[in-house]
């Protein structure tokens, strides 16, 4: 039997071991950016918060989506108004105020008494289903009023399959909204504020409370028209008051000026 040669056998082994290396060479995972996406690896991405390569902030899921402030009517009780504000993030109410509530006398107890509670329900419930306070009655029943045209307000303003808020809430471009000013007291009584927004512009102006009775009716009913058109073709509140009815026209102007801030 022939032997086989020790050249040839030192060149076999020394080929079997480059090739076992080769071998596992080619079975390493790639490490980099451009060999992680050639084995179809998705790239890294940017952390919730952190700049993105186009200079662009990326938010964190959700982020900015049905958050701001929205206002519900004033709710007329029989010892004043009641009017409800709330705020909201991600489509959630995280707080509820009373702008308005009955004021003066045993009015000032009751209200000290009612609002904070009925302000905790509302947070807590998330809707306008909460109890009365007792020995608050019908600042109660105005509370719940109020929010629930809020809330009502707060679903109209949403866009379609998300949750918003009219007031500061994030809307889309284009889309409408309102925003209502604080009630302003004037000495015939309170004048506040609605205004539609499209874009930022002032579409539509309108008076949700004004001062009634006797004289008072007549002004208004000379005024608030008037002062809605300036409102809407100055889209500010640098309008001029309109003559015979000076308190109202103030009162309008004030409150027009607080729903723009609101709308900022």
């Amino acid at each position: 039997m022939r032997k086989s040669h020790p050249i040839r056998r030192v060149v076999l082994a020394t080929a079997a071991t480059v090739s076992g290396v080769v071998l596992l060479l080619s079975l390493k995972p790639a490490s980099d950016p451009a060999s992680a996406s050639a084995v179809g690896a998705a790239p890294q991405q940017p952390a919730a918060g952190q700049e993105s390569p186009q200079g662009g902030t990326r938010g964190g899921a959700g982020a900015g989506a049905g958050s701001g402030t929205v206002t519900g009517d004033a709710a007329q009780t029989q010892y004043g108004a009641v009017q409800v504000r709330l705020t909201v993030s991600n489509g959630r109410i995280t707080k509820a105020e009373a702008v308005q509530a009955p004021k003066g006398g045993l009015s000032d107890q009751k209200t000290q008494l009612a609002v904070p509670k009925l302000n905790q329900e509302a947070v807590a419930a998330g809707n306008a289903d909460i109890d009365a306070v007792s020995g608050a009655t019908y600042t109660s029943a105005g509370y719940k009023k109020s929010l629930q045209s809020a809330l009502d307000r707060m679903r109209t303003a949403a866009p379609s399959g998300g949750s918003g808020a009219s007031g500061t809430a994030g809307s889309a471009a284009g889309q409408a909204r309102t925003v209502t000013g604080k009630a302003e007291r004037t000495q015939y009584g309170p004048v506040q504020v609605r205004i539609t927004l499209v874009g930022g512009r002032i579409t539509k102006a309108e008076a949700v409370q004004a001062p009634k009775g006797g004289l008072s009716d007549q002004k208004t009913q000379l005024a608030v028209p008037k002062l809605n058109q300036e409102a809407v073709a100055a889209g500010n509140a640098d309008i001029d008051a309109v003559s015979g009815a000076t308190y109202t026209s103030t009162g309008y102007k004030k409150s027009l000026q607080s729903a723009l801030d609101q709308a900022r």
